[in-house]
């Protein structure tokens, strides 16, 4: 293989001179609304002028009226508009017609120092740097004198032709007013203002200048300096360098920059940040940015190997135990000396009113603002912001407790409980003095009941299997009494949706093939090949009912969320069991997609058949859609009729469900009501109404 130099060979040497005379005189004109072969050379050139320090440039030059392509009538209705109809030396365009068109510049670039123009002569590149590169567009300023014209005109007219009015002048009365001594902070902002820059480039001058054509001599004469006047290398000097001089011109070495760490709010503390402080800070900095917290999630936050004792001593220090779960105190929040940000209310008084919120929430899980708020006789937006520290608020039910009740924490930790217990009864006496109130006047009717004996979830669910054992061959021997009974009439009607109730492995799908197995299920009220509520096979849909536990976290999310697909259902179970403390939830880490469902169906929960389109990119579980279906309340009605209504349609108005409501009830339901439904049950996109966790896969 052939060396380097070989494959590359050294064609043409070309000297290259620094050509200095119009250095700081030369300028690159663009045109880039014009293609390069319409130039502007033979057109005729009227002015021109420069401001040199912000390097900008007009140019105005005439327009050929003559061209068939210039449309007359255009033109002079262009001239009236910005001159009008009379004559005056400062009219635009002076023979009332637009004639001519100005260019003005804008820089295509601040730095030209890599740009330079050249030319090449008789083996000879001569190179001039440039001053700067200016793009010329048209400018439409006599849009703007037309507007003027216009607004001027307008204030003539309205002006008035009363001759009593131009005789009587009204007598103003002119108020003095002396400024104030400006500080730095606000020159400073007045000399970066948009309106101050805009008056510093108005004050410069501008300096006309005489056009030269491309062929004219005086062109051709100052052409003649873009080529180098002294061609001695010693007067060159710039271009002779070595390779190592050369080389770092064409690579400087980088500057070192300094590391600036981005400052961030004054209360922000990085993770790493918080764990250098001491334990008892942590804490105390937890709980005021998060105000409630489960003790799990705390100990999560905090270095491991951090001795949960050391966490329970620190936590009753700047918290108190409310359901379970810590709030952070009130004088933690409120300090001494210091008052509310709203109203000015001093920290005593937050504090007191802030304890019977907290006091409140030991008793019961709701609350409402406005019985708050007559009680302790704050401004609302002090109420609002006790409220929004530890609850959030529900339609038609008030301010809930952010957090579920953490049972586990306080049958772990018994004693903590009895302290805390201890501390809320002299807060209590505290608080009913001077708010002057009876305990027995906030005890819910249904209120919490006594503790009764804990049983663990595996015993639970041990005395379930043993009774669905016992009783599975009676209920099969009334089952085929009643398929004998009803067959005439439940067989050509029902439809049972035959499908596995679970895609995990190591399950088998419920047998739906038999005549039998679909006749004895629809006898039991079953739904969608699912027994519904109140079927008393569904105790032994699997040969083990879901565990207590698993319901009561079902019953539970259904009350709230009212809707849930299958997959939904099974993330917001899977966060549950992550946010339980170790040791505790045993019975749910086993739990199967099938023995999920069976817990949803013995929650007066239903399945609704959504029909979703062909189309669809909805998995399985995304299709499976339950729906709370009896609460003891008169909205279940409205409710079951909703899930009626998306089981012909996976989309509809909201016009349709409120005809159907009139229909089916004979009056019209209160708006509140129907907006009710519609967020307890549904979503909206572009107008329809979806059922929650259908509209992404629709």
């Amino acid at each position: 293989m052939a060396s380097g130099e070989d494959d590359d060979p050294i064609i043409e040497e070309i000297d290259v001179y620094l050509a200095k005379s119009l250095a700081e005189k030369l300028y690159l004109f663009q045109y880039p609304v014009r293609p390069s072969i319409m130039t502007y050379d033979d057109v005729n050139h009227l002015s021109a002028k420069i401001k040199p320090k912000q390097q900008k440039v007009e140019l105005e030059m005439a327009i050929n009226t003559m061209s068939p392509n210039y449309c007359r009538s255009k033109g002079e209705q262009i001239a009236l508009n910005v001159d009008g109809a009379t004559y005056e030396e400062t009219n635009t365009y002076s023979s009332k017609i637009m004639d001519k068109q100005t260019f003005a510049s804008i820089q295509a670039t601040t730095n030209t120092s890599r740009y330079a123009a050249a030319v090449f002569r008789k083996g000879e590149l001569h190179i001039t740097p440039l001053q700067g590169i200016l793009q010329m567009r048209p400018s439409f300023t006599y849009l703007d004198r037309a507007d003027g014209k216009q607004r001027e005109r307008e204030a003539a007219n309205e002006g008035g032709d009363s001759s009593q009015d131009e005789a009587e002048e009204d007598v103003k009365a002119i108020t003095v007013r002396f400024s104030r001594p400006e500080s730095e902070q606000a020159r400073q902002r007045r000399v970066q203002s948009y309106e101050f820059l805009q008056r510093k480039q108005a004050e410069e001058p501008w300096v006309h200048l005489h056009y030269h054509s491309l062929k004219d001599g005086r062109s051709e004469h100052e052409r003649q300096y873009l080529y180098c006047q002294t061609m001695d290398a010693a007067d060159n000097s710039e271009l002779v360098k070595t390779p190592k001089e050369y080389l770092a011109m064409l690579m400087p070495p980088l500057a070192e920059e300094k590391i600036v760490r981005p400052v961030g709010p004054s209360n922000v503390l990085s993770m790493a940040q918080l764990r250098t402080l001491p334990l008892a800070e942590q804490i105390k900095t937890l709980m005021k940015n998060v105000k409630v917290m489960p003790f799990a999630n705390l100990m999560g936050l905090l270095a491991s190997g951090i001795d949960s004792t050391a966490v329970l001593r620190c936590i009753q220090q700047v918290a108190l135990l409310v359901q379970g779960n810590w709030v952070v105190k009130s004088d933690v929040l409120y300090p001494k000396n210091t008052c509310s940000p709203h109203s000015g209310v001093p920290a005593e008084v937050l504090c007191r009113g802030r304890d019977f919120v907290m006091w409140r929430f030991t008793l019961e899980r709701s609350l409402m603002r406005k019985e708050v708020t007559a009680i302790i006789k704050l401004p609302p937006e002090d109420v609002k912001d006790f409220l929004e520290h530890m609850a959030v608020p529900r339609v038609n039910r008030g301010w809930e407790f952010a957090l579920p009740s953490d049972s586990g924490f306080t049958q772990k930790h018994p004693d903590v409980t009895h302290r805390q217990q201890m501390l809320w009864l002299g807060i209590q006496s505290k608080l009913e003095k001077v708010f002057n109130f009876n305990k027995e006047d906030f005890i819910p009717k249904n209120g919490p009941t006594p503790d009764s004996v804990h049983i663990s979830g595996e015993q639970r669910l041990k005395a379930a299997q043993e009774r669905a054992q016992q009783s599975q061959a009676t209920l099969q021997r009334d089952h085929l009494a009643k398929k004998q009974q009803q067959a005439a009439q439940a067989g050509a009607n029902v439809q049972v949706k035959q499908e596995p109730l679970s895609d995990g492995e190591g399950e088998q799908p419920m047998d739906t093939t038999s005549a039998t197995a679909a006749t004895t299920s629809s006898l039991n009220g079953s739904l969608n090949g699912y027994p519904g509520a109140c079927s008393p096979a569904s105790e032994h849909i699997n040969g083990t009912t879901p565990s207590a536990e698993l319901r009561d976290f079902v019953s539970k999310t259904f009350r709230r969320e009212c809707v849930l697909t299958l997959s939904e259902l099974k993330r917001l179970f899977n966060l549950h069991l992550a946010s339980l403390p170790a040791g505790h939830g045993g019975t749910l880490m086993a739990v199967s997609d099938r023995m999920l469902q069976d817990a949803i169906l013995l929650s007066q929960c239903k399945q609704v058949l959504v029909p979703f389109p062909p189309q669809s990119s909805a998995a399985p579980d995304d299709q499976k859609v339950f729906g709370l279906w009896e609460t003891g309340e008169t909205f279940d009605k409205h409710r079951r009729l909703l899930y009626e209504v998306f089981s012909t349609n996976y989309r509809v108005r909201r016009k349709v469900i409120q005809t159907r409501l009139a229909q089916e009830f004979g009056e019209d339901l209160a708006k509140a009501d129907i907006d009710r439904l519609l967020k307890e049950c549904c979503v909206s996109q572009g107008g329809l109404w979806y059922l929650k966790g259908t509209t992404t896969h629709s």
